[in-house]
């Protein structure tokens, strides 16, 4: 088996929900998460900034802890540099935004969805484009919840305030008549709740996690058969831009038992 990690990042916490679903499901694969919390959010940047962002992230998580395979695990990050780091790395990259439009367009009835997402990853097309490839009869609206990250990064997941946000934000999608929404933002899952309340539990959410870990697995299986055969699943690491302390309270919250200690990365 190849013992080598596993990495993924995100601006912050959200792609803890991708960490989440690839613990559960590849309980013998190492990994290695890192959380830009020092520069988060990453949405109201220009993707420019972004994408100098995400490379040189991608340096840092192959080059110094020998990945085997990146995720980027950012909505925003993989808009901006998804095909880029591609072309540059030898190691197999996977973004989350043709996971999650797979799994929207199977899970429409009336052909009529909706996706959210930060600023950058609307304005950027990206699920626009890839709802066109993949499924030109759907009517997609798109739109952007800025603020979403925010509350979510103070952990204020289900407060008075983020609610009242969402049926701003979201009425556009009620009159719509969408019948699936896909959480086009890695943090979006963590307002799950507020947002089923928001749009009525007859609307199908969609979160691009699960499918996200689908497709890992499937990529690692290509080039190893052995793939998550070990019997004990080792300790993820995790690391973060911003204060360790914070990211471990608020980490572990979110991830659960397996976030015990976060380091800080400082950029030399």
């Amino acid at each position: 088996m190849d013992e080598r990690p596993i990495a993924m990042f995100d601006s912050g916490f959200g792609g803890l929900t991708v960490a989440r679903a690839v613990i559960d499901l590849l309980r013998g694969e190492r990994l290695v998460y890192l959380g830009d919390t020092g520069r988060y959010p990453y949405g109201p940047r220009p993707l420019g900034e972004v994408r100098a962002f995400a490379h040189q992230i991608a340096e840092e998580l192959i080059t110094a802890h020998d990945a085997k395979l990146l995720v980027v695990a950012c909505n925003t990050a993989a808009a901006a540099a998804l095909g880029e780091l591609q072309e540059r790395f030898d190691v197999p990259i996977i973004g989350v935004i043709e996971p999650g439009v797979r799994a929207v367009v199977s899970a429409t009835t009336t052909g009529r969805v909706g996706v959210i997402g930060t600023v950058g990853t609307i304005k950027s097309g990206a699920y626009q484009r890839a709802i066109a490839s993949v499924a030109p009869q759907v009517e997609l609206t798109a739109l952007a919840c800025p603020g979403f990250v925010e509350f979510v990064e103070r952990g204020e997941t289900e407060s008075e305030q983020v609610h009242v946000l969402a049926e701003r934000l979201l009425a556009p999608l009620i009159s719509a008549d969408v019948d699936t929404l896909l959480l086009g933002c890695t943090h979006y899952p963590y307002l799950a709740r507020t947002i089923s309340d928001v749009m009525g539990r007859e609307v199908v959410l969609v979160s691009s996690a699960d499918e996200t870990a689908f497709e890992i697995r499937a990529r690692l299986l290509e080039h190893d058969p052995t793939t998550d055969r070990a019997l004990v699943a080792p300790l993820p690491t995790f690391l973060t831009t911003g204060d360790a302390a914070w990211f471990t309270d608020l980490g572990g919250r979110l991830l659960g038992p397996e976030l015990v200690g976060a380091k800080q990365l400082s950029w030399d």
